[in-house]
C-alpha cells in the first residue's frame, strides 16, 4: 500500500503589537520578542512533534522563516527553506495599514460572523478570501504531487491554512472561514491518492491537570456512578 503524503502546516507566530492593532495582510511584519519568549515550550514541542526528515516550505513573508528559525532553534535540526509564494496571506489591498474600527465604513458586504469581511469581499486592489482559495488549492496539490509519499513542513498563514482546509475538505470559502487557526497551531493533511484526509487541526500539547488535582477529584465516570450522597 502506497505511504500517504502528509502535510504539516504551521502557522507563523504572533506578530508584534503594533501590527495586531491593524490589518496587515501581506505587509511584512515581524514577530512578537516577548511572545517568542514566552512560547519557549510550545516551540519545543513543535521541534519534537514534527517529523523528520521532511522537506520545509515558508511563504515569501519573513514571519514565517522566522517562526521555522525559532522551531530549529528550540531543537529541531535546521533545514533548507524553499518559498512557496502562493501560500502568502492574503493581500488586503488598500485596507492593509488602517486599523480594525476603520475596515467597517469600507465593506460593501454584511462581515462573516466569524471573520472581519465576508469570503467574497474583494480590498481594492488586493483579493478575497475567495481568490486566496482557488490560489491555495492548485498549490496544495503540485506539493502532493511533488512529495508523493513524503512529509512536508509548511510554515504559513492563518488564511492560506483555512484554504488549504477548504480544499481538503471540499467546502465553500465562506464555510472554511469558520475556523479559527491558532499562531504555532499545527494543522495535519494527507493525501492517499485522489483523496485528502484532514487529521488534525489546532493540535497543541496536551497538559493533564496538576497532581494534586488529579488526585482530589473523580473521574465524571466516578461521579456519575457514585451513589447519591445521604
Amino acid at each position: 500500500m502506497t505511504a500517504p503524503t502528509r502535510l504539516f502546516l504551521v502557522r507563523h507566530a504572533v506578530v508584534e503589537p503594533s501590527a495586531r492593532a491593524i490589518l496587515y495582510g501581506s505587509m511584512d511584519v515581524a514577530l512578537c520578542d516577548i511572545a517568542l519568549r514566552e512560547e519557549a515550550a510550545l516551540y519545543r514541542w513543535l521541534a519534537w512533534r514534527l517529523p523528520r526528515p521532511a522537506a520545509w516550505y515558508v511563504t515569501t513573508l519573513s514571519r514565517t522563516r522566522a517562526t521555522a528559525a525559532a522551531i530549529f532553534a528550540a531543537g529541531y535540526p535546521a533545514q533548507p527553506l524553499a518559498e512557496e509564494p502562493d501560500l502568502r496571506e492574503q493581500d488586503l489591498g488598500e485596507w492593509q495599514g488602517i486599523t480594525h474600527e476603520a475596515l467597517v465604513e469600507r465593506l460593501r458586504h454584511p462581515p462573516h460572523p466569524f471573520w472581519p469581511h465576508g469570503a467574497e469581499e474583494e480590498p481594492p486592489g488586493g483579493e478575497s478570501f475567495a481568490r486566496l482559495r482557488e490560489r491555495v488549492a492548485p498549490t496544495l496539490e503540485r506539493l502532493a504531487e511533488r512529495h508523493r509519499g513524503e512529509d512536508v513542513v509548511i510554515v504559513a498563514h492563518g488564511g492560506s491554512i483555512r484554504a488549504a482546509l477548504a480544499h481538503a475538505l471540499g467546502l465553500s470559502a465562506h464555510q472554511a472561514l469558520v475556523f479559527s487557526i491558532r499562531n504555532l497551531g499545527l494543522t495535519r493533511l494527507e493525501k492517499h491518492g485522489p483523496d485528502w484526509r484532514v487529521a488534525a487541526v489546532n493540535e497543541e500539547p496536551w497538559t493533564g491537570p496538576p497532581a494534586e488535582d488529579a488526585n482530589s477529584q473523580q473521574a465524571p465516570e466516578a461521579l456519575d456512578s457514585a451513589p447519591p450522597s445521604r
